[in-house]
């Protein structure tokens, strides 16, 4: 829901702090488990100002729609296109910021701690190992978020969309000891699926079909970005996909 700068995000500043002695390896073996975990590759295809361009766009969108911040921008958008668009301001606000609390701040402060004890070697989470205690975390962040829900009276479909992201998440969890499946793509993908459950199922303002397209559009950049960088395969971002929306879009029909 970098964590992962082959799932998550891209290099951070604060990878460039060295990891603590106790867990120090000889250079070479390190370079070998690292990139045999991380099977980071260098970006592909045309050098220059072009090139760079194309690169920095792809860090933004890998940052802007980082995995993390998806149940924040459902949340959004379930209160601008759906019944919940005539609840008060104020009333957005604080779920909002619960959201935001359980998806986004608590795992972020989680991952800076397990750095610090030396647990993982990096924000991005590069290393494979290193990303089952940080997903577990996410994944009890959105189901904490979907009892939250039901217990404040929201609508099935948006209770069941944070436990389809969660589903999602274990499904990447045990995927991830194998494969380096595409997470920001899982992510998007959930929203898509509850963009277009709500435009078949449910009560939505006339603009939830263009948000939709905007969804849509955006995965694919997102995807497009994530191969760019040499953060997966076009096989793994399809995969991400396949199971971000699958989990999300038949757990919501669940409620249709």
């Amino acid at each position: 829901m970098k964590l992962d700068t082959s799932s998550y995000y891209p290099k951070s500043p604060l990878d460039d702090e060295e990891f603590p002695e106790s867990s120090e390896v000889s250079e070479n073996s390190e370079v070998s488990e690292s990139s045999e975990s991380s099977e980071y590759s260098e970006p592909a295809g045309p050098s220059g100002p072009v090139g760079q361009a194309v690169t920095n766009i792809s860090h933004l969108l890998s940052w802007l729609l980082v995995p993390l911040m998806m149940p924040v921008y459902g949340t959004l958008l379930a209160f601008g296109l759906s019944i919940l668009a005539f609840t008060g301001m104020g009333v957005r606000i604080a779920f909002v910021g619960v959201v935001f609390a359980f998806n986004v701040l608590i795992p972020s402060l989680a991952v800076i701690i397990l750095k610090r004890m030396g647990f993982v070697r990096d924000i991005g989470l590069n290393d494979r190992d290193e990303r089952l205690v940080p997903y577990l975390i996410c994944i009890t962040g959105l189901v904490g978020t979907a009892l939250f829900m039901s217990y404040k009276g929201a609508p099935e479909w948006l209770v069941m969309f944070y436990y389809g992201g969660a589903a999602a998440g274990l499904v990447e969890v045990v995927i991830n000891r194998w494969w380096k499946i595409s997470v920001h793509s899982a992510g998007i993908a959930g929203l898509v699926a509850m963009q277009l459950h709500l435009l078949l199922y449910d009560y939505s303002l006339p603009s939830t079909f263009a948000w939709l397209l905007v969804a849509v559009a955006l995965a694919g950049m997102l995807g497009s970005a994530r191969i760019w960088l040499g953060r997966h395969t076009l096989g793994q971002v399809l995969a991400g996909y396949a199971v971000g929306f699958c989990a999300v879009y038949f757990l919501m029909m669940i409620r249709a």
